[in-house]
């Protein structure tokens, strides 16, 4: 590629993983830093900050933990300024609070950005219109999710909605992410659906008797596995309340529970009073926080995958699992069905109806799985055809 069709990138996202949260955003990274290997790009992570948040990490240990606030990653510089940030009623003020700082931020860099590129629609995707239209620059913004639960709140949903307005092209990293925008008023014809793909490299079964072995779990009985932050959205509570009837059925039934609190909170206390109320301390495993890089073991030991969302954008653990050979159950929320796109690699059950949430675990337990295919699937979703499209869009707008 010739250097003067290279453009140079700004990327904004407030979740990106550091020392203290390394699995904060890492589905971002692993998008960006792989565009990273032919665009030039720096990373700019902003910190929320508001002046009275220490008292408040004294009472919540796991508030906004401090992060540094530079530092480089697989050769990738990443700032992270301060900006302000009050929790509840001011949300709304994030976006432009957030563009000052990365503003103030930029004039320590070597030198000027062809494009921005904001991750989530707000505030990431209102501040990077915002600098934007100061520095005359085009913008794009990937659509994550968090859309679905900011658009309940008017100014913030209103904020949104014009940056996106204001982007030269709007990713949706899944077609029911962009339905739901255009249903508010964002215009179809600059929203291009580039979902996540998988590391089948990084991701890939292992014989499950030498993966329990490793990981000392017992050899018999079947295992269900869960993988996300510790918060209500992702339905670990869900799963817990189906499984005294299920270990009735299936002597030796373990569940693995991975991850630990993250930004939007911590439901580790309350998981386990759930776990001791229902006389499951033998049969949940909390796993804490996992490196990426052993992900793969714990999932070759585990028969089933589950994950009882309230919501989604693009889960990107699915294809992780089932580049493990591992089929799928999950909810009919978001992205999901999008995803888990065939019966042949789990099953899709309605949000919130616990009974069918039981039944389609026990038939996947029961059930013959083709895991060969479920893998073959995942690697068909690499991430190689998503990177070069987004190069090409990248290249074009710089352009």
């Amino acid at each position: 590629m010739i250097e003067k069709t290279r453009p140079k990138l700004l990327v904004i996202s407030i979740l990106f993983p550091h020392s203290a949260q390394p699995v904060a955003g890492v589905f971002i990274r692993e998008r960006m830093f792989r565009v990273g290997k032919h665009l030039p790009m720096v990373v700019m992570s902003p910190t929320p900050w508001f002046p009275c948040e220490g008292i408040l990490r004294r009472l919540r240990p796991h508030f906004r933990p401090l992060a540094p606030r530079r530092e480089t990653q697989q050769g990738i510089e990443i700032y992270r300024p301060r900006f302000l940030s009050v929790p509840g009623f001011f949300k709304w003020f994030d976006g432009f609070s957030l563009a000052l700082a990365v503003l103030f931020a930029m004039r320590r860099l070597p030198y000027r950005f062809d494009l921005i590129d904001a991750h989530f629609a707000y505030p990431e995707g209102y501040a990077a219109a915002l600098l934007g239209k100061w520095l005359g620059v085009p913008v794009t913004i990937t659509l994550r999710g968090t859309e679905v639960p900011i658009a309940r709140f008017p100014i913030r949903r209103r904020l949104m909605l014009k940056g996106l307005a204001s982007a030269s092209r709007v990713f949706a990293v899944s077609a029911s992410l962009k339905r739901h925008v255009v249903a508010l008023g964002a215009d179809s014809q600059k929203i291009q659906v580039v979902g996540n793909g998988v590391d089948a490299e990084k991701f890939y079964p292992i014989p499950q008797e030498q993966a329990r072995c490793k990981l000392s779990l017992p050899l018999n009985g079947p295992i269900f596995i869960s993988i996300g932050g510790l918060i209500e959205r992702k339905g670990f509570h869900r799963v817990i309340e189906t499984l005294p009837a299920l270990k009735h059925e299936f002597s030796g039934l373990r569940y693995l529970i991975v991850g630990g609190p993250g930004p939007a909170g911590d439901m580790s206390k309350q998981l386990r009073h759930q776990v001791r109320a229902l006389a499951l301390e033998g049969t949940v495993y909390f796993l804490g926080v996992v490196p990426p890089g052993d992900l793969k073991w714990l999932l070759s030991a585990a028969d089933v995958f589950v994950l009882a969302t309230r919501s989604e954008g693009w889960a990107n653990v699915f294809l992780e699992a089932m580049a493990c050979g591992l089929p799928v159950v999950t909810t009919d929320v978001g992205g999901n069905k999008e995803v888990v796109s065939d019966p042949q690699l789990g099953t899709i059950v309605p949000f919130g109806d616990s009974k069918a949430l039981e039944s389609a675990l026990r038939d996947a337990l029961v059930r013959s799985w083709d895991r060969t295919a479920i893998r073959r699937y995942a690697c068909e979703n690499g991430w190689d055809s998503r990177v070069e499209m987004l190069i090409r869009e990248f290249v074009a707008l710089a352009s």
